[in-house]
């Protein structure tokens, strides 16, 4: 089993900024792919951003490129999400995810934290 555990969520006016953290408990094959989703009330749950964990390749959602920043920490087992430019349309729960593939679905992801919540103020 793996753990992931978020934090870095909060409440931010319009064109400030957030970091997200992702901890994971260890680096497995399910692990090749950590990334991030977010779901806003009434949405489907969207693909935030993705990076292959031995590469560090890394994928965006279009809503989000030249915005947001992934990262990673292997000596640490961390994956982070740095948001700037904040729009309230960016407003929603962010869930921190695992998997062996990157991939727009989020069925493909095995492991997933428990949320944290971005509120994005106008």
């Amino acid at each position: 089993q793996v753990q992931l555990v978020e934090s870095g969520g909060g409440s931010v006016q319009a064109g400030g900024s957030l970091r997200l953290s992702c901890a994971a408990s260890k680096y497995t094959y399910y692990t090749n792919c950590m990334g991030w989703f977010r779901q806003a009330p009434g949405k489907e749950r969207e693909r935030v951003a993705t990076i292959y964990t031995d590469s560090s390749m890394t994928l965006y959602g279009d809503s989000v490129k030249g915005r947001f920043t992934i990262s990673q920490d292997n000596a640490k087992n961390t994956v982070y999400l740095e948001m700037n430019f904040l729009k309230p349309e960016d407003t929603g729960t962010y869930y921190c995810a695992a998997g062996p593939y990157c991939t727009l679905v989020p069925g493909n992801y095995n492991y997933w934290g428990q949320g944290t919540q971005v509120t994005v103020s106008s």
